[in-house]
């Protein structure tokens, strides 16, 4: 059976509506969140052989998030499907007013290579939590991972219900959206093929979200707590070998404490992965070989302070620091996705302004500084997607909180309501009584535009 006709049984069993029921979204939820648990050492050695992540570090970014997600969901998805009551205008006096959470219908789910498992999981639980009909295209560039999540899907759902599609993604995604009308379209990935999928979306007129990437700054005032800045930032940017989409992608630190901050960085480095990271248990590997060759031509563009040290047989890079890169480069226009991190002085807040407006609409901002008002004047004078102050990266472990971008780096959110009600319509509903008709709602109107006036203000 092909594709289209696949997707057309999805379209045939969400119109039966038993997608919709509370108890069939939790039931769902449940033998998802099962199977999960079940398969808990497979998903470790899946991810393994895609990415080398330890058993510890899937857990927290991998696996141990999609449950916690789930969790919150099982929690909450009751109250969140509840009508909720809204005021009514005096237009339409003693008439009752609510929204309901409306499912869309049938969704497709793309994800990427990166975070393989979990950036495919967390959009299919808020999509199974807004009661739709579901297909996943996983990344082909894990293929382990993928044969994992196969298995739980299969093993789980008719494929009329959540339809797993395999293959090459670029060949992949546009039979389906070009032969298919879907209700909405979740991408994550980067932008190059993200504007693609958009593209695709627009001629159908079928909403999306848009999940990308961006130069992620992470600014280092002069009042900043060095040591904890450091450690911070050395964890989350070379934490799947730098490899995610909210990684801290160049650092702007004040010209005062440069210097401190390379020797702080440089400590928990090597405290974090060890003299040669490429035996360390915590320190993962590019995922193939054409992003490696991308990677390593980024080594060129600035002073190597730290690392540079790679291996292509073994898809291995040192967790690198970057001095005297040029604001003009390639590596300062290109988002990284990898370990290699630029440090870049500043001597006053406009001149870092000049930089990140240079690459406007980050999907993530960090900002380190000792002064709470001045963190409160970063986060307002720079338009990004999610961020954190004195932290990097673990808001997007926060699923009460919005995770997406804006403008280059994306469109919607998601995580927790936010992806309950991405994943539904909110549909405005008034009911009206029968017995309270007034006459100055019908013609003739001639005399009452004052009395129109008072009403409709």
């Amino acid at each position: 059976m092909s594709y289209l006709q696949q997707v057309n049984s999805l379209r045939q069993f969400y119109k039966t509506g038993q997608t919709k029921p509370y108890f069939f979204r939790k039931e769902q939820l449940l033998k998802l969140k099962n199977a999960i648990i079940k398969y808990e050492q497979e998903i470790y050695e899946a991810l393994y052989a895609d990415l080398k992540k330890c058993p510890e570090e899937c857990w927290v970014t991998e696996n141990g998030l999609v449950l916690s997600e789930m969790n919150h969901s099982l929690r909450n998805l009751e109250k969140w499907m509840r009508p909720k009551r809204k005021n009514t205008n005096l237009v339409n006096f003693l008439s009752s007013s609510f929204v309901i959470r409306e499912p869309l219908g049938v969704v497709l789910v793309i994800a990427p290579w990166n975070y393989p498992f979990q950036l495919l999981m967390k959009p299919l639980v808020a999509a199974i939590a807004g009661g739709n009909c579901v297909v996943l295209k996983p990344s082909e560039h894990a293929p382990a991972t993928a044969a994992v999540m196969k298995t739980i899907i299969e093993e789980l759902f008719p494929p009329h219900y959540i339809l797993f599609a395999e293959g090459e993604g670029r060949q992949v995604v546009p039979e389906l959206m070009q032969q298919f009308t879907f209700d909405h379209v979740f991408f994550t990935g980067g932008p190059v093929v993200g504007k693609e999928v958009y593209k695709m979306a627009a001629e159908k007129l079928v909403p999306v979200t848009l999940e990308l990437g961006g130069k992620s700054p992470c600014v280092v005032e002069a009042d900043a707590d060095i040591e904890i800045t450091a450690k911070r930032i050395a964890i989350t940017k070379f934490t799947n070998a730098g490899q995610m989409c909210v990684a801290p992608d160049y650092i702007l630190v004040h010209r005062s404490k440069k210097e401190a901050l390379i020797e702080e960085l440089k400590k928990y480095i090597v405290r974090f992965f060890g003299d040669d990271a490429s035996t360390h248990y915590n320190y993962c590997r590019i995922i193939n070989e054409n992003q490696f060759d991308r990677l390593i031509k980024y080594l060129d563009e600035g002073r190597v302070i730290m690392g540079g040290q790679h291996q292509r047989s073994s898809l291995y890079i040192q967790p690198t620091l970057l001095d005297g890169v040029d604001e003009n480069s390639r590596i300062m226009k290109e988002e990284i996705f990898g370990p290699v991190l630029p440090v870049i002085s500043f001597e006053n807040k406009q001149e870092a302004l000049n930089i990140i407006e240079a690459n406007k609409n980050p999907l993530a901002f960090y900002i380190f500084t000792g002064s709470k008002s001045l963190g409160r004047q970063w986060i307002n004078d720079v338009a990004f997607g999610g961020g954190c102050i004195n932290n990097a990266s673990w808001h997007f472990a926060n699923h009460y909180l919005p995770a997406g971008g804006r403008g280059n780096s994306g469109i919607g959110n998601y995580h927790g309501k936010y992806g309950f009600e991405t994943f539904t319509h909110a549909k405005g509903i008034m009911s009206s009584p029968l017995w309270f008709d007034p006459k100055l709602k019908y013609p003739p109107f001639k005399g009452r535009l004052n009395l129109f006036k008072k009403i409709i203000r």
